[in-house]
């Protein structure tokens, strides 16, 4: 273990959350001692004035920056205003003021939704500005797309240094799942349980089941955002991922298996598929950083599946 971690301050915004709980986890795990999750409670990013207090307050020498108002499709949808001012208020203020205060280096986490809507798959970074984003989710995905447009502009007129990674669909314990703001794996664990338990005799699905995803298991992207943050320093984005394809009909028939739910699926094609594939080419993250994704998907499965049913019992 190098020492690298122990010697910076490190904030991470969003590390409260999902992906941000394993990330302070992970770092403390490599001996860092200085590790900061603020809360929104106590800094509003969207807001000048608070991200220049969390500056002064917290005086880090690296950035992460995950804090983001994320959701599935449904959300999406319905809040594309809000999914595109708020993400982007908070990007472009917390590397703005990082810059001007000195920071070290800044980690902007990207999405997935950023790619084109049709892009040759495995999806290239590359291939990043081939085309508009599937249209449910681009506002969200311009939002985050423009820290690597800033991060660039920056490196280039003030060295500053910036990387962009572009984690894919996460999953794993800890996740929402809530049907309001969830991703596709929750939502889909939360009615396999939630109906084998009612005896309920069939579970409604958005789309035909005809879309394909890729997912990583939580604990591997905060192991890849990580290594990332210690060992990379380019202008290029990096995609995060596990390089493993999937069928929503073949995940549904996963989740109901594991979950041990035996009655009907019913897909609701008045609903969108969202984008038609997404598989990411993740040769770069391991030839610049040495990262590739550890947990099995049906393992990764079963552990998420059984975090959900153990507090959904305690609740």
């Amino acid at each position: 273990m190098s020492d690298f971690w122990s010697k910076r301050r490190v904030v991470v915004t969003g590390g409260r959350g999902f992906l941000g709980s394993y990330l302070v986890d992970n770092l403390l795990q490599r001996g860092a001692k200085h590790v900061l999750a603020p809360t929104k409670k106590e800094y509003d990013l969207r807001l000048g004035e608070a991200v220049k207090k969390m500056y002064d307050d917290t005086k880090p020498d690296i950035v992460i920056h995950l804090a983001a108002i994320v959701g599935g499709i449904g959300a999406n949808r319905e809040r594309p205003g809000e999914f595109f001012y708020d993400n982007l208020m908070m990007g472009v203020q917390l590397m703005e003021v990082a810059r001007q205060r000195g920071v070290e280096k800044f980690v902007s986490i990207g999405t997935v939704c950023a790619y084109p809507k049709v892009t040759p798959v495995p999806f290239k970074e590359e291939n990043l500005w081939d085309g508009y984003p599937e249209e449910t989710n681009a506002p969200y995905g311009l939002a985050k797309k423009m820290l690597l447009v800033q991060g660039q502009a920056y490196r280039q007129q003030y060295d500053f240094r910036s990387i962009f990674l572009l984690p894919v669909n996460l999953y794993g314990p800890r996740d929402h799942f809530d049907p309001r703001i969830s991703h596709v794996i929750p939502a889909l664990i939360k009615k396999c349980v939630d109906a084998r338990q009612a005896s309920e005799p069939e579970i409604v699905v958005w789309g035909d089941g005809s879309a394909t995803r890729e997912f990583l298991y939580v604990e591997d992207a905060a192991e890849g955002i990580v290594l990332a943050a210690e060992r990379y320093d380019k202008p290029d984005p990096v995609n995060i991922g596990s390089a493993f394809e999937i069928s929503i009909k073949e995940l549904v028939s996963l989740i109901t298996e594991v979950t041990g739910f035996r009655g009907r699926i019913r897909w609701d094609t008045s609903k969108p598929n969202g984008q038609p594939r997404r598989k990411l080419d993740t040769g770069r993250a391991e030839r610049e950083f040495g990262f590739r994704a550890q947990v099995d998907f049906r393992e990764g499965l079963r552990r998420t599946i059984e975090w959900y049913d153990h507090h959904r019992r305690a609740d």
